[in-house]
């Protein structure tokens, strides 16, 4: 039986779907027990095994409930050393990979950083406990909202949320101490590189296919001494706002 409706608003239908959809991606019971604490302890040493030695990033790692940042079907795993999708096409990062990118970027109290790609938010968390000063793009409007939800409700409160195209990183907030990429960039864009304070790091992985862990210290207006760290994989940095 074929009903018609007049005057019904769709528009306001798929308004509704859409807030239903985000909020069934976020944890329905925001509980951490002292059987997660323990799982993060062992991670933790995990961790310390493969080499992380920043202090304060294992124990900002030992305080954020990573399970609270995945869909609750992966709530089980969530402190295995391992990424997961969180929709969008989009993953959160292993914890390796958050360790070891935020600890190259050497983070102290009150640093100004900018990160491209909030994604699930976890990353974002980890460097806000750690004491920064957190400027955030995401450019998968799904994600952003989510989060913007989510990290209240954690008591996680970065400075900015910007819902935009992270190739061309916060102008307007610039300079930073700091910039982080979470997304695998072909080239490295030439706006970061600007936004970067003289004595500022910058932390991309660059490349198509897999990415090389790069390290940018900016060592004045013109000149940047470049290390890199070996292969990773990351989805890619993508262009525009989706």
């Amino acid at each position: 039986m074929l009903v018609l409706f007049k005057n019904f608003n769709f528009k306001l239908l798929d308004k509704l779907i859409f807030i239903l959809n985000l909020q069934t991606k976020l944890p329905i019971k925001l509980k951490d027990t002292n059987k997660h604490q323990g799982l993060r302890n062992q991670l933790v040493k995990q961790l310390e095994e493969k080499g992380i030695t920043d202090k304060n990033v294992l124990a900002a790692i030992s305080k954020i409930p990573r399970h609270l940042f995945l869909n609750s079907s992966f709530g089980d795993f969530a402190y295995q050393d391992k990424a997961f999708p969180i929709g969008a096409g989009q993953t959160i990062s292993q914890p390796y990979t958050v360790a070891f990118q935020s600890q190259l970027l050497e983070v102290q109290k009150e640093h100004k950083i900018l990160e491209i790609g909030t994604g699930s938010g976890y990353q974002t968390a980890v460097l806000c406990v750690m004491g920064a000063k957190v400027y955030s793009v995401e450019r998968q409007n799904e994600l952003f909202k989510a989060t913007s939800i989510l990290l209240p409700k954690l008591n996680i409160r970065p400075k900015h949320l910007s819902f935009g195209d992270g190739y061309k990183g916060l102008p307007n907030y610039a300079p930073f101490d700091s910039i982080i990429v979470t997304a695998g960039a072909p080239f490295i864009p030439q706006p970061l590189m600007a936004q970067l304070k003289i004595g500022g790091r910058l932390v991309i992985p660059v490349g198509e296919k897999d990415q090389i862990m790069t390290l940018l210290i900016r060592k004045n207006e013109t000149q940047f001494e470049k290390h890199e760290f070996g292969d990773f994989k990351f989805v890619p940095l993508l262009e525009n706002k989706n």
